[in-house]
């Protein structure tokens, strides 16, 4: 039982995704030459591939820059106080919102930033917030 076990494992995790595998990675080394990323350890690569986890919401707050606004404005303040209220969850998916991505870059918080921008609509009670995923620019209505 238990040889037919390991050969079954090894069957499912090795022998049928071999293919597809060298495939996928003979693409992948194309692009992206292995003496490249020998440089980094599995969790650096990770990161850099993939962006942090971990997050500290307090300094992506000190890292906004306002247009039209300043850090005072009620609207700011309101905007932080309602958001440091999300769950941690919520709080992603507004980063994914603003950035097309829940993850931050592998550079980290301190160098990740983002702006504040007033729309300038007419009637801000009938404009809903959005975002410039490209440039990182929240435009939040007063």
């Amino acid at each position: 039982r238990k040889e037919y076990v390991d050969l079954y494992v090894n069957y499912v995790f090795n022998k049928s995704v071999q293919k597809p595998f060298e495939d996928f990675m003979q693409g992948f080394l194309r692009g992206c030459p292995a003496r490249n990323w020998k440089m980094f350890f599995p969790e650096e690569l990770q990161v850099l591939l993939q962006g942090h986890t971990t997050y500290d919401w307090h300094l992506l707050e000190k890292n906004v820059i306002y247009v039209q606004y300043n850090k005072l404005d009620q609207t700011i303040r309101n905007f932080w106080t309602v958001f440091h209220k999300l769950p941690e969850e919520k709080k992603k998916m507004f980063l994914a919102f603003l950035s097309g991505s829940d993850r931050i870059t592998g550079y980290g918080l301190e160098c990740f930033r983002f702006m504040i921008a007033d729309p300038q609509v007419e009637n801000p009670d009938e404009s809903s917030p959005f975002a410039s995923t490209c440039r990182l620019i929240l435009f939040l209505p007063r």
